[in-house]
């Protein structure tokens, strides 16, 4: 008679002094420091990891940006994002600003639809969702979305939420070092033990810090060092021209160019989502989504 299988040979079961084996892939962040500090070494796939932090503290670009570049040729969509993202800094980053599909959705609502119905869309890689308002059963069901259909899924919240329940299989606080040099990071949830201290990341890409430590006040800064999103207005004479959606679709679809600098999250027009993309392919395929929904 054969024994049974350890019970620790089940990935849903750990010893609380070491990290899980994650049940599905995890993929590397791009920081050597956190990787270490995460199950399967990188943020896991098929899951919500929840990075919460003070409002507009935007620390979720320096934290993403590496795995979102290495996760595939696929759309990463972002799902009320605060800023428009700035398509050179993306670029900079080997982040292909084309990959980017940006949906403005004001109403709290709207939001979770978008952040859902971009899960359910296959050629997908990632949605990043801006989701302050989201209460516990709604996140819920974004797991269980991102879990069916294998997607990275990653929300960000106020600082105030870590008082809150969340099904997130991944929790991080992310602040601001005093003076900006380093992003402090607290594992606040994690499949293993509690992490003794925080962590703390270069809060700036390794060659625009090399050239600030040199360079001195007027030093131009290279593409390699252009941040991902900044609050302001759109250049004059950006082409920005608006695409007909698919018949019966919910969401405008606009390309605009990688070259197009910003354009701050309007909250005017008819309510709802709409739907930016720095190329149509991205865009078609969550314009198809909102169309058979």
């Amino acid at each position: 008679m054969s024994s049974p299988a350890p019970v620790f040979d089940n990935p849903d079961i750990w010893r609380a002094a070491a990290l899980a084996r994650p049940a599905g892939r995890a993929l590397p962040s791009g920081h050597a420091a956190l990787d270490a500090q995460l199950p399967g070494g990188g943020w896991p796939v098929g899951a919500l990891v929840e990075i919460l932090q003070a409002h507009s503290a935007q620390n979720e670009w320096r934290l993403l940006l590496p795995a979102l570049a290495a996760c595939g040729t696929g759309p990463v969509v972002l799902v009320g994002a605060p800023h428009m993202p700035f398509g050179p800094g993306l670029s900079a980053q080997k982040l292909a600003p084309e990959r980017l599909l940006w949906i403005r959705a004001v109403e709290p609502a709207a939001r979770m639809w978008a952040c859902e119905q971009a899960l359910r869309c296959a050629p997908v890689e990632a949605v990043l969702g801006w989701l302050p308002q989201a209460r516990a059963d709604q996140l819920r069901r974004l797991q269980m979305a991102a879990s069916e259909h294998g997607k990275l899924l990653f929300v960000m919240r106020p600082a105030r939420a870590q008082s809150e329940s969340s099904p997130a299989v991944l929790r991080l606080l992310a602040r601001l070092q005093p003076g900006g040099d380093g992003v402090v990071l607290d594992i606040l949830k994690r499949k293993g033990p509690p992490l003794a201290q925080p962590l703390v990341l270069p809060a700036r890409a390794a060659r625009l810090a090399a050239l600030l430590a040199c360079g001195g006040a007027g030093v131009r800064l290279p593409a390699g060092g252009m941040v991902a999103s900044v609050p302001g207005q759109q250049r004059q004479g950006d082409p920005v021209q608006p695409l007909a959606p698919a018949q019966g679709a919910a969401a405008q679809v606009t390309p605009i160019t990688a070259a197009a600098a910003l354009g701050p999250a309007s909250d005017g027009g008819a309510p709802g989502a709409s739907v930016s993309t720095l190329i149509p392919r991205a865009g078609d395929a969550l314009d198809r989504v909102a169309a058979a929904a």
